[in-house]
C-alpha cells in the first residue's frame, strides 16, 4: 500500500528526492513520486492533493525551492499531514524557501524540515515517525533504525 506522496516542483530537484526515497525504501515504506508545480501546473497540483486521501496516501512530502509554494498549496487542498522540504534553488540558498514553508497561516500547517539534503532525509524520517503511530511494522523498523543510529 502506498502511504507517502512525494511531490517535487521540478525535475531539477531529483537529486534531493532521491535521498528521501532511499530512506523510505530502507524503512519499507511505499511511496509515489510526482513532479507538479503550484505555479506551472496548478490544476494538476489541486487534483493530486484533493485525491490523495481517497487514493490511500497518509502523508505528503513537498520539495520546493525559491517561492516554495508547493507544500503550502498541498496543505491548502488536503487535511493530510504535509512535510515541506525547502530547497536551495535561488541566490538566497534556500532561506527564502524555508520562510515560505514555515510561515503558513494558522489552520493550514506545513511541517518544515531543514534546507536541502538534510531536510530531504529528515522528511523521510519524520514521515516514518508519523506513520509509526498507526502502522506497527513501520514503528518496529523505525525504532530499530533509531536504536542502531544511537549505538554508532
Amino acid at each position: 500500500m502506498t502511504l507517502v506522496g512525494i511531490v517535487l516542483g521540478s525535475t531539477s530537484d531529483e537529486k534531493y528526492v532521491t535521498e528521501t526515497q532511499e530512506i523510505l525504501d530502507s524503512l519499507g515504506i511505499n511511496y509515489e513520486t510526482t513532479v507538479l508545480s503550484a505555479h506551472r501546473k496548478p490544476k494538476q497540483t489541486a487534483e493530486y492533493a484533493e485525491s490523495a486521501e481517497q487514493r490511500g496516501l497518509e502523508i505528503l512530502i513537498g520539495l520546493a525551492g525559491a517561492a516554495a509554494a508547493l507544500p503550502g498549496t498541498l496543505a491548502a487542498l488536503t487535511s493530510l499531514p504535509v512535510i515541506g522540504v525547502p530547497l536551495p534553488s535561488s541566490d538566497l540558498k534556500g532561506v527564502d524557501s524555508l520562510y515560505s514553508i514555515v510561515q503558513m497561516p494558522p489552520g493550514v500547517p506545513v511541517a518544515a524540515v531543514g534546507i536541502g539534503s538534510m531536510g530531504a532525509r529528515n522528511a523521510a524520517y519524520l514521515a516514518a515517525s508519523i506513520l509509526s503511530i498507526k502502522h506497527e511494522s513501520i514503528r518496529t523498523r523505525y525504532k530499530k533504525f533509531r536504536q542502531n543510529q544511537s549505538s554508532n
